[in-house]
């Protein structure tokens, strides 16, 4: 099961990174038709609906990696059992806005869908496409937090300092 995850989490870390390279393209495919006119349309609009996807999709790989920002002043002071409960009610409250984020992501994807909703730019895109990538990254999301939930409340959740954290300017 545990490599069943982190397959799961790097799947969607390495699409995040296909649609960052995506938000590349649609770039530089608009500067491009600024110059040149080749009748590119929608570009900016798609730029945008890449580093979307990429970004819900990075959303379960970087909280799993340690990435996320934590606010860690009352953690730090706590040792023990008071510590371990604390975790776990933090996790159960993540866990539940995760779901209520991923519910309302994949009922905004099916509403669009079910009404044709288009985008308003030039590029008359469906709505539902882009917003997939949304209610993808937020299912993934809640997944990784109920393995965090799951792992805390039996004692095997490791939890990494991110170095970067650690320097003072």
């Amino acid at each position: 099961m545990r490599k069943s995850l982190d397959t799961l989490y790097d799947c969607a870390a390495y699409a995040a990174a296909v649609f960052m390279v995506g938000t590349l393209v649609s770039v530089l495919a608009g500067i491009l038709d600024r110059y040149l006119a080749l009748g590119f349309r929608g570009t900016d609009m798609y730029a945008g609906y890449c580093m979307a996807a990429a970004g819900f999709l990075a959303l379960a790989h970087t909280l799993k990696r340690g990435d996320h920002i934590r606010v860690t002043l009352i953690l730090q002071k706590l040792t023990g059992r008071a510590k371990h409960l604390t975790e776990i009610w933090a996790l159960f409250a993540a866990t539940l806005l995760a779901a209520l984020f991923a519910i309302y992501s994949v009922r905004l994807s099916y509403l669009s869908w079910d009404f044709h909703d288009i985008s308003t730019g030039n590029d008359a895109t469906p709505l539902w496409i882009p917003q997939l990538a949304m209610a993808a990254g937020t299912i993934v999301l809640l997944i990784a937090f109920i393995d965090e939930l799951v792992l805390e409340i039996r004692g095997r959740r490791t939890t990494g300092t991110n170095d970067e954290a650690l320097h003072n300017e």
